[in-house]
């Protein structure tokens, strides 16, 4: 590549300003943000690594950086600078709403209105209303006719899971002094019941028995279960990279067991009001009993249960203790409720939440074995035209694809197909060849997500959390 500073996006006078002082990494990145700003996203790029060279901590020149290489659709790199400068306690607004676009790119809506939330916190002017606008199904929904606020404490303070320090810190309205919701009290809480089956999820055997031994088994075998004294239901965290079934499976549990599904997100409870972030919470769990058996389904949990010491004194801490308080069951038993999460970062997730009693079981997600990757194949093909294909040519040509790669790899060659077809006015059938195409086009996204993963499993697992990933990467302790 020829010198960035050559680019005609870059303003003569600082051009020649740069010739006299090549080592002033501050105008460096100047220069590279309104190169960015231009369009001159790969110039940018390589303006702003000039500038980290010169000083590596800089906080403009990184998030110009993320800001480049988001604008060139290399979204794992961005990902990675971006999610190491918000760990830091004065990363700016702009880097939490580049996080909020990355992660919604990756499909993440509720984790992105998490992370757009927080950046609307740090500096209300630091918005994106493009972003917000795509963002509106996931972020809470605000009062037409706010009631009063209390006299105590702010009305404009909106719940998160991360407050800033000296804000006042609501007090947590206890389990046993919420009223009691009813089955109707919240519309959008009403149980589904899902068609799907575990026949319809390839591999994950290892999950499957754990839902079976919590709640399938016991309801077959009532008097076996109690003899020994186990109830029905109980709590399982999973966790691994996205598009590996989390969520699938969560709603195949309620299918297979002909129970009721209740799927939560960030947008179901937090709300700006102090208190009623809890009664929420708390209402969706009685809709769980009053419908048992049920499966309750928290998507993304550590949007709801972030580390408690990272929060300091924050609305968000009153909202964990809630949780915890509902897993336990203080003010009404959970026996027929089966509580599902699933997480891509149990990093960030409260460690008192991993006691027995909570989220016991603890599940590793990885991406698809072959053998799993030849079923995941052949449900998603299934009832589409196809010739004879060779499925365990395929999985192996997709080692370490998620669930949803495959799918991307079908709807590729699905695409190709329709082509064909739509010009000649005959169907065509897919076959080996055409999902072997599909494969090159369609890369694995996950490799960004093990990276993180596999820094964590190795300088922080003292409690062994994390061996299923060392595992599942051949790393020996």
């Amino acid at each position: 590549m020829s010198d960035p500073l050559d680019s005609p996006l870059v303003p003569p006078a600082l051009r020649d300003a740069l010739r006299m002082a090549p080592h002033n990494a501050p105008l460096l990145a100047h220069v590279a943000e309104l190169v960015l700003l231009s369009g001159g996203f790969a110039e940018a790029e390589a303006l702003f690594k000039r500038a980290l060279a010169l000083d590596a901590a800089s906080t403009t020149a990184r998030l110009g950086l993320a800001s480049a290489f988001f604008q060139q659709g290399k979204h794992g790199a961005a990902h990675v600078l971006v999610e190491d400068m918000v760990k830091q306690p004065s990363a700016p607004a702009r880097a939490w709403l580049l996080l909020a676009r990355l992660s919604l790119h990756a499909g993440e809506g509720r984790l992105a209105a998490r992370h757009f939330l927080r950046a609307r916190e740090l500096d209300p002017l630091a918005t994106d209303p493009a972003l917000e606008a795509e963002l509106a199904p996931f972020l809470p929904a605000r009062p037409a006719a706010p009631p009063s606020p209390p006299p105590t404490a702010s009305a404009t303070e909106i719940f998160s899971t991360d407050f800033s320090a000296g804000q006042p810190e609501p007090e947590r309205l206890p389990a046993g002094d919420l009223p009691p919701s009813s089955p109707a009290a919240s519309s959008s809480a009403e149980p589904e019941h899902p068609e799907l089956t575990f026949t319809d999820v390839g591999g994950m055997e290892r999950v499957k028995d754990e839902v079976r031994m919590k709640i399938l088994l016991p309801l077959r075998q009532p008097d076996l279960f109690k003899a020994y004294g186990k109830k029905i239901g109980g709590g399982i965290l999973m966790y691994g990279p996205p598009g590996c079934g989390k969520t699938f499976l969560a709603r195949a549990t309620a299918g297979e067991v002909k129970a009721g599904f209740i799927a939560v997100g960030i947008s179901d409870v937090l709300d700006m009001w102090i208190g009623q972030s809890e009664k929420n919470l708390h209402s969706l769990f009685e809709q769980a009993r009053a419908h048992r058996p049920c499966v309750l389904f928290f998507d993304e949990v550590d949007a709801l249960g972030a580390n408690r010491t990272d929060m300091l004194k924050s609305g968000g801490r009153q909202i964990i203790n809630q949780f915890l308080s509902e897993l336990d069951g203080v003010a009404a038993s959970n026996e027929g409720v089966l509580i599902l999460a699933a997480t891509n970062a149990p990093w960030h997730l409260d460690p008192a939440f991993r006691r027995p009693g909570r989220f016991d079981r603890i599940l590793f997600v990885p991406p698809p074995d072959a053998p799993a990757r030849a079923a995941i194949l052949r449900l998603q093909l299934k009832g589409k035209p196809v010739a004879e294909i060779d499925f365990d040519a395929l999985a192996k040509k997709t080692d370490g694809y998620s669930g949803a790669d495959l799918k991307a790899v079908v709807d590729v060659a699905v695409e190709e197909k329709l082509r064909v077809a739509m010009s000649s006015g005959t169907l065509q059938s897919i076959g080996t060849k055409d999902l072997l195409e599909a494969i090159k086009r369609q890369k694995p996204t996950v490799r960004d997500w093990f990276e993180t993963a596999r820094n964590h499993a190795l300088y922080a697992n003292q409690s062994g959390l994390y061996d299923d990933i060392l595992a599942y990467l051949n790393i020996k302790k």
